[in-house]
């Protein structure tokens, strides 16, 4: 038992109210890509029985942002957990217990359908409900932090690899164009991990619950949508992907959210806007490695890096860094992607 533990088990104790939270039955729930971490607890004073504590360590991780984006996104219509009690200083939460089963353990080509369209519709509750202005831009320099830890996590930690003074500059080039398209389109509130890992199945028609939205901005449309079909831990067919896509496009339209009219223009913004965060992705996977002793995301890496080539071998503009991501991943270079 470690001394955060302690001290949690301790703030338990310490909490008044009905909940009859059980101290002694503190249980891990689950984990997390960073330094959070989640308790389930016997509290019979609660409609399920349970309930689920956060332990971030306020040395290492600020409660304020989940706790902001949570009342934010509830008053939007969006279902996510309902924050019982709270001590920021210390960095604990109690939280509603959205039970154990999340999207990815459900989806299979039965259960997709109904789910995906769940997913799109409270995706287009946030947007449309949760005001943009409430959260931190998403602006040229986050976009970029993001698409950096690509070469050093990734290609040189991970792989091993350098890149000529040409592949830098191809990549340069790439990621200019990248973080441009984001930063032209229309602005929303953005959960910024909207996939399977972090939506749960609910009773009744409160599907999804959505958690992990603690980093939360104000940016690119198309961001979570590409989050949620081009997902890092679960793949479907191209056709499938794109069917889901339009029928998103136009419940958004139906909506009133400012997607473009034009369908053709919106994919290539998804596309590219997908480039950009599975790059940042796989220097992320990299980093949990070698930075933080977390190797299992690494299974999930040449999924990630199938889709980030999949769209830079599609797109003439993107032809250099298809060339680069050949190259890094032992694949022989398309004609004309030489350096």
């Amino acid at each position: 038992m470690d001394a955060r533990i302690e001290q949690l088990q301790r703030w338990v104790s310490s909490l008044c109210g009905a909940w009859q939270l059980e101290a002694a039955s503190i249980a891990p729930a689950s984990g997390d890509a960073s330094f959070r971490r989640y308790f389930r607890i016997a509290s019979p004073g609660l409609d399920h029985g349970t309930a689920i504590l956060m332990d971030a360590p306020p040395d290492k991780e600020d409660c304020a942002p989940f706790v902001h984006a949570a009342e934010v996104l509830h008053v939007g219509g969006v279902t996510v957990p309902r924050i019982h009690a709270a001590d920021l200083a210390q960095g604990f939460l109690l939280l509603e217990d959205f039970g154990s089963v999340t999207y990815l353990e459900v989806l299979d080509e039965r259960t997709a359908p109904a789910l995906y369209s769940e997913a799109s519709a409270a995706l287009v509750k946030l947007q449309v409900g949760a005001p943009a202005g409430r959260f931190a831009p998403y602006d040229a320099a986050l976009l970029e932090r993001e698409i950096d830890l690509f070469i050093p996590w990734y290609v040189e930690c991970h792989l091993g690899l350098s890149l000529s003074a040409t592949e830098e500059q191809a990549f340069a080039q790439a990621r200019r164009r990248l973080v441009d398209c984001a930063l032209a389109q229309p602005v929303v509130t953005v959960h910024r991990d909207y996939h399977s890992r972090n939506l749960m199945l609910l009773p009744g028609d409160r599907n999804p619950g959505v958690l992990d939205f603690q980093d939360a901005v104000a940016g690119p449309i198309t961001y979570d949508l590409v989050s949620l079909l081009r997902d890092a831990y679960i793949a479907w067919d191209e056709e499938q992907m794109l069917d889901w896509c339009i029928r998103h496009w136009e419940r958004a339209k139906k909506a009133g959210l400012p997607v473009d009219s034009d369908f053709g223009a919106f994919y290539r913004d998804f596309e590219w806007m997908g480039l950009q965060r599975h790059l940042k992705v796989l220097g992320i996977f990299a980093r949990l490695c070698h930075r933080d002793g977390k190797p299992g995301y690494l299974k999930d890496c040449p999924r990630v890096m199938g889709y980030a080539q999949a769209v830079a071998r599609r797109y003439v503009d993107l032809a250099p860094l298809a060339a680069l991501l050949d190259r890094i991943e032992g694949v022989e270079h398309r004609v004309g992607h030489t350096f």
